[in-house]
């Protein structure tokens, strides 16, 4: 098979043309349709990864969501809460900035500075216990979206430790995850997946 008509030519990109970005532009707009199957997946690495918790972070996770979506929020705060900790596994020393960056061209400002920062605010919860401040989350005081950020953990991320909690399967929000991940809000990107 000749790959040369598939893949573009350049050894440096200020030798690339518009022919090579026209090819590149071809294997994104697929490649960006696949989002979800990745995020997806790899929430599944959170099942069973338990870290010392009474439940797994996938349950946390989707106990998470299923709280989310019963108290009544948008289908994006509610894929928001399903993804905020997906970072745990790669970021474990900054898991909310990888949540944060996979939902930033997807989510409003609010949703993507509520997970940016859920770390932080969660730690009213429990860095007393591990010799921090918990009252870091007061250097945020007054930002436009503290009470929502701290309502989030309040009310649904902190209660998401109950191995009796009847939540959703992740098949339940799948559908979800697939509409808020194929509609990109704030991206440099955008562009690309439109003229596609």
């Amino acid at each position: 098979m000749d790959d040369s008509n598939t893949q573009a030519g350049f050894r440096q990109m200020d030798e690339s043309t518009a022919e090579d970005w026209a090819i590149i532009g071809q294997h994104f707009v697929p490649f960006a349709g696949r989002l979800a199957d990745r995020v997806l997946t790899h929430l599944k690495i959170l099942d069973g990864d338990y870290g010392g918790f009474p439940i797994d972070r996938l349950q946390h996770s989707l106990q998470t969501a299923t709280r989310a979506h019963r108290g009544g929020e948008s289908e994006e705060y509610v894929v928001a809460a399903l993804l905020h900790d997906i970072g745990d596994t790669l970021g474990s020393y900054n898991h909310p900035d990888i949540a944060a960056a996979i939902l930033k061209p997807f989510v409003s400002d609010k949703l993507h500075w509520m997970v940016e920062h859920h770390g932080i605010f969660q730690g009213y919860y429990f860095f007393h216990y591990i010799g921090m401040d918990r009252d870091m989350r007061d250097n945020f005081r007054g930002h436009e979206h503290f009470e929502d950020t701290a309502l989030f953990c309040e009310i649904y991320d902190q209660t998401a430790f109950d191995a009796a909690y009847d939540a959703a399967p992740l098949e339940f929000f799948e559908p979800m995850v697939r509409r808020v991940l194929s509609r990109p809000v704030n991206s440099v990107y955008k562009a690309i997946g439109e003229s596609g």
